[in-house]
C-alpha cells in the first residue's frame, strides 16, 4: 500500500498504511481533524474549534458522534470535548483530573473539594478515587477516562473563596487550605 499524503495547514504528513489500529477505522477527514488538533496540542476543544472543516452543522454533529463512538474523543460538557491522541496505545489515555475538572467548567464557577483538596494540601494521605467538584451549575456524576467526577451544588460565595493553583501550566480552582482543614475535621471521628 502507498502512503497517503495529508496537508495540515502548511505541514505535510505522510500517513503510512501500517499505522497502528488507533486510526485504521478513521476517515481521512477525521484523521485530518485529529492530526490538526494534536499538532497544535489542543486536546481540549469545542465545536467551534473544528467547525471550519464542515460546511453544515449536521456534518459536524455526525463527525463528532462518530468520533465519540470510535472512542477518539470524549464529551466533557455540552460543547467541550477531549481528544484521545493518535499516539495513545489502544485508545487509552490519562490526563490529570484537576485539569479535566477545569476544562469541564471552562475555568469558571467551580472548585475542587472533598478528599481531593485534602490530599492536595497534604491534610490526608488518602488518594481519592472520585473527585468532588462544587459548582452552582449542575449536580450528578460524570466518568471521564478512569476518573469519576461528582458534582455538588454550592453557593457563589464559596466558589469565590476558592484559590487558583497551577498544574503543568494549566490553572484550576481548589478549596483553600483553611476550609479544607475545617472539612477534614468534620470527617475525622
Amino acid at each position: 500500500m502507498e502512503p497517503k499524503t495529508l496537508y495540515i495547514g502548511y505541514h505535510l504528513l505522510l500517513i503510512m498504511p501500517i499505522i497502528n489500529d488507533n486510526i485504521k477505522s478513521l476517515s481521512e477527514s477525521e484523521v485530518r481533524i485529529i492530526a490538526e488538533l494534536e499538532f497544535n496540542n489542543k486536546y481540549y476543544f469545542t465545536r467551534e474549534d473544528i467547525s471550519s472543516y464542515f460546511n453544515s452543522k449536521s456534518k459536524l454533529n455526525y463527525t463528532i458522534h462518530r468520533l465519540i463512538s470510535k472512542k477518539r474523543i470524549l464529551k466533557l460538557s455540552r460543547n467541550k470535548y477531549y481528544l484521545i491522541p493518535i499516539k495513545a496505545p489502544k485508545g487509552k489515555w490519562v490526563d490529570r483530573a484537576f485539569i479535566i475538572a477545569d476544562e469541564i467548567f471552562n475555568g469558571e464557577n467551580y472548585y475542587i473539594g472533598g478528599w481531593a483538596s485534602a490530599n492536595y494540601w497534604n491534610l490526608s494521605n488518602q488518594v481519592p478515587m472520585k473527585i468532588e467538584i462544587y459548582t452552582n451549575k449542575r449536580n450528578g456524576k460524570l466518568k471521564v477516562l478512569n476518573t469519576e467526577f461528582i458534582f455538588r451544588k454550592t453557593t457563589q460565595k464559596r466558589i469565590d473563596s476558592a484559590v487558583k493553583k497551577e498544574l503543568n501550566g494549566h490553572s484550576f480552582k481548589i478549596l483553600n487550605k483553611k476550609e479544607s482543614e475545617k472539612w477534614i475535621k468534620l470527617r475525622n471521628f
